[in-house]
């Protein structure tokens, strides 16, 4: 497992380690989700008084909405499809055979990704990559689509 890229939750950066850890490697800072929190906050700007509100891409923490993901993750031409979307639902697939999910959980971003043949759990919040099995894979995500809380690349 040496050979797998897992960055340790920082603060509450979240957002950038499952991006990195997705990627498996360094590719995104603090600055580089700000950057683009900053524009799509200026999208949508419609209305005059919207300028006093707080972003709703980014927080004082560090934490980045899922838009701000969507967003990096076009930069690598990936695109996020929402598990709970008609979309995906549509397309019949089966978890397995997907690359990766990235996954909310009480407001913590983080990215289950197939390497090789294997899947691993590479939530910064783990000391390391934590091997998942098939079956505990379709498990784990039903779990978390039942709360509402999974995200599909």
């Amino acid at each position: 497992m040496d050979s797998i890229f897992h960055e340790k939750q920082e603060g509450s950066l979240c957002a950038q380690h499952c991006l990195n850890n997705l990627l498996q490697g360094e590719y995104f800072t603090p600055v580089d989700l700000s950057s683009i929190a900053h524009q799509l906050d200026e999208e949508e700007r419609e209305y005059r008084t919207f300028l006093q509100q707080p972003s709703g891409n980014m927080d004082d923490s560090g934490f980045f909405s899922i838009q701000v993901i969507s967003n990096a993750l076009r930069v690598w031409g990936l695109e996020l499809i929402l598990f709970n979307s008609r979309e995906y639902q549509s397309l019949m697939l089966n978890p397995i055979t997907e690359k990766a999910f990235i996954c909310n959980y009480k407001e913590h971003w983080f990215t289950i990704r197939k390497l090789g043949q294997q899947w691993f759990n590479l939530n910064s919040l783990l000391t390391g990559p934590e091997l998942i099995s098939d079956t505990y894979l379709a498990l784990f995500l039903a779990q978390l689509q039942q709360e509402g809380n999974l995200d599909c690349i």
